[in-house]
């Protein structure tokens, strides 16, 4: 793991990481999706899975991938590192260090392979040292998700010590343009499909605002 050198050049303006709503119709949602990729400047999209056997995971891949990629930015499973790595996904995000550990050897070198539920700073830079393309820090889990300020705290430390790219999770476009500000160089969104005003529109007025967002010096 690398840290920052004392005089690094700026980080990159953060740019938008979707999280889908978990897919059951992949063919229905391509649009919404695609429409959301076309208004907004995104990298990455996590893939979630409604339950399907290994089959139907694989198809819902293979229907989504093409669009994502077609607009130069990756698709990753949440989860499921072989699967990814069989049905032509960029790569995987994976829940822990031990999940990540054990899908390296699928996904690289030619895959990304991300790793969240990182509750320490010492998962974090375990994560790192593992092997993982990046960080992923603030998204819910079974046991509810971390307080905003700590999640900040933790954008923050890392930006300004390491490297290797963090995800911060937002929950609101505020949150969003906050953890823009605290140094994050991905924010990921997943509130933009519950939007009424619909997920492209949502998804535009977060690029423009991390887009705008200044660092906090």
């Amino acid at each position: 793991m690398t840290s920052r050198p004392r005089k690094a050049e700026p980080r990159p303006r953060p740019r938008l990481y979707l999280i889908t709503p978990p897919v059951a119709d992949a063919a229905a949602f391509a649009g919404e999706l695609g429409a959301a990729l076309e208004g907004a400047d995104v990298a990455a999209v996590l893939l979630r899975f409604a339950e399907g056997d290994e089959r139907t995971q694989t198809n819902r891949i293979k229907t989504l991938a093409p669009a994502v990629q077609a607009r130069d930015a990756a698709l990753l499973s949440d989860g499921h590192a072989r699967l990814a790595a069989r049905a032509g996904a960029d790569g995987a995000n994976l829940t822990g260090i031990r999940d990540l550990i054990d899908a390296l050897e699928t996904l690289k070198p030619d895959r990304i392979a991300g790793c969240a539920g990182l509750e320490t700073r010492h998962d974090a830079m375990l994560a790192a040292e593992s092997g993982a393309d990046y960080v992923m820090f603030g998204e819910p889990s079974d046991a509810g998700r971390p307080a905003f300020p700590a999640v900040l705290e933790r954008i923050g430390w890392w930006a300004e010590v390491f490297e290797l790219p963090c995800v911060g999770y937002a929950a609101d476009a505020d949150e969003a343009e906050a953890l823009a500000r605290a140094g994050a160089d991905f924010v990921a969104v997943d509130f933009i499909w519950n939007d009424p005003r619909g997920a492209a529109a949502a998804a535009a007025e977060v690029a423009a605002r991390l887009a705008a967002a200044e660092p906090v010096s």
